[in-house]
């Protein structure tokens, strides 16, 4: 496993494939992903566009394109979701797994008013009748701290600016008091201001909930300030797994120091930023060893031959060769 929990994990997934259609041949978007998610914990999934983690989401959920062919195990609450049928898996969406988008913007249906939407997901995923679900309606958008919510139930979307809109969003996602909701890059198109309080409300959605968030983005800082663990991506593999805290203190991967090195920091007297040299590899036809090898200061001959295990460290695990008892030594790299 690439990450362990101290208790009966929630969620857990273990070597889960999914190689997306192509004319060129499958993409091999997820490839070997295995963790754990406990319950109440905020699990950062983070890395580079292309890297995999919006497929992983869609995986979790099997909302796929035809033809994608997936393998491993999805395990909910000890149920296997790849064992279930379509039907059963539209009866857990919405109700005990639940989904955040990415775009507030084109999320939610322009056609519809909030309110109309929201009593929608209740009708559709609980027994209320439609006293009950105006009476839920107009709680969910208090909950989320929307001014007026017995007014804005009425209003469009387009009457609504984006910040507004994901908090309509998250009170959809968390009506019916989830287990796990998937936040999909939730901040992206807001303002710096707006994705605080979204950040904010994510924590108290758990803390009041109890609901487990799987939190993916490319933005480290979040991650730093919101998740109890994260897991790093590259090339559709976890190569870094362990407490939010001892990854920021101590990397173990040269792929999670160069991202935290190319985080601005306050002070730096630096010209240009630090970038990672190099672009991710194609997922139609990866290397043999190591996909980080070509952009990695560390790489040597036995990185480009094999793919490496989870190495046990810290808090978590590293799919790296630098920590083999038998590595390679420093002066020979």
């Amino acid at each position: 496993m690439d990450g362990t929990t101290a208790s009966a994990p929630l969620l857990r997934v273990e070597d889960l494939k999914t190689h997306l259609p192509s004319n060129r041949g499958p993409v091999r978007a997820v490839d070997g992903v295995s963790f754990d998610v406990a319950p109440g914990e905020i699990l950062g999934i983070v890395g580079e566009s292309g890297c995999g983690k919006s497929t992983l989401c869609s995986s979790l959920v099997r909302l796929l394109p035809k033809g994608t062919q997936v393998s491993g195990s999805i395990r909910f609450r000890g149920e296997d979701l790849l064992a279930k049928s379509q039907e059963e898996m539209r009866a857990l969406r919405g109700r005990d797994i639940t989904m955040i988008q990415q775009n507030p913007m084109t999320a939610l249906d322009p056609v519809f008013t909030v309110g109309s939407q929201i009593r929608e997901v209740l009708k559709f995923n609980s027994p209320l009748g439609a006293r009950e679900r105006l009476a839920n309606a107009i709680q969910i958008l208090r909950q989320v701290h929307i001014p007026s919510p017995e007014e804005r139930l009425s209003n469009y979307p387009h009457q609504m600016s984006g910040g507004m809109k994901q908090r309509v969003l998250a009170g959809m996602a968390t009506a019916l008091k989830p287990g796990l909701l998937l936040a999909d890059e939730p901040t992206t198109a807001l303002d710096v201001t707006i994705q605080e309080q979204i950040l904010g409300l994510l924590a108290e959605i758990r803390d009041r909930l109890g609901t487990s968030i799987i939190l993916v983005t490319h933005d480290l800082g979040i991650v730093r300030r919101l998740c109890d663990r994260v897991v790093i991506m590259y090339a559709g593999r976890i190569v870094e797994s362990g407490v939010t805290a001892d990854i920021f203190a101590k990397p173990q991967h040269p792929y999670t120091r160069a991202l935290l090195a190319s985080i601005p920091k306050m002070g730096d007297t630096r010209d240009r930023l630090q970038a990672i040299e190099g672009t991710i590899p194609d997922l139609r036809d990866l290397p043999p060893g190591c996909s980080f090898t070509p952009r990695c200061p560390h790489a040597h001959a036995r990185c480009s031959e094999a793919y490496p295990p989870a190495f046990p460290v810290g808090s978590g695990a590293a799919r790296c060769w630098l920590h083999a008892t038998d590595r390679v030594p420093e002066t020979a790299q």
